[in-house]
């Protein structure tokens, strides 16, 4: 019988509530707490919070204050770098590559819920993986809905929502987020 934490990972519906996953979000939390309120000189502090928190990135730079479920799965490249408000859902897997910018209040959301109101109320939750390949610049106010994949070399337009996956190596804005041009 898989764990609920197996289950969050393969993306199908799970208790958030299994006392495993919310350890885990209380764990990530502290980090954060941490994190959050660390001085911006202490960049040596700051580093060491981020590799117990996002432990498979090196190089990567997040402006605070900046949100997680769990940080261990996001998976950033190197010369990744977040402005302030970043916020990642990351119940599933968030794969993003290198040399890759947000801009402030960037919004990644793997979680989702059940549609159907009467499944909905009964609590289970659900997760899409992200993926944002290499060279991505991504606006500030952004959102990337569950599921979607940012090809590489591609800019994503501030305030968009990216409902859908976008190629690479173009310019892509709008609610919802569609192609404007190529690069």
């Amino acid at each position: 019988m898989m764990s609920e934490k197996d289950k969050m990972l393969a993306g199908e519906l799970y208790d958030a509530e299994d006392p495993v996953l919310k350890q885990e979000r209380l764990q990530a939390r502290m980090h954060l707490q941490s994190y959050n309120l660390s001085n911006p000189d202490n960049i040596d502090l700051r580093s060491e919070i981020l590799r117990k928190l996002i432990p498979e990135s090196e190089k990567i730079r997040i402006e605070p204050p900046f949100y997680c479920d769990y940080g261990y799965n996001i998976n950033a490249g190197d010369n990744f770098y977040a402005n302030f408000n970043c916020v990642i859902l990351d119940v599933c897997r968030v794969k993003i590559g290198k040399n890759v910018m947000f801009g402030p209040y960037v919004q990644i959301y793997t979680a989702t819920h059940p549609l159907i109101a009467s499944e909905r109320i009964k609590g289970p939750e659900a997760g899409k993986p992200i993926i944002i390949g290499d060279n991505v610049w991504i606006g500030g106010g952004a959102i990337v809905c569950p599921g979607v994949s940012i090809g590489k070399n591609t800019t994503i337009g501030a305030g968009s929502v990216v409902t859908r996956d976008i190629p690479d190596n173009v310019f892509a804005a709008g609610n919802p987020c569609r192609v404007i041009k190529d690069l």
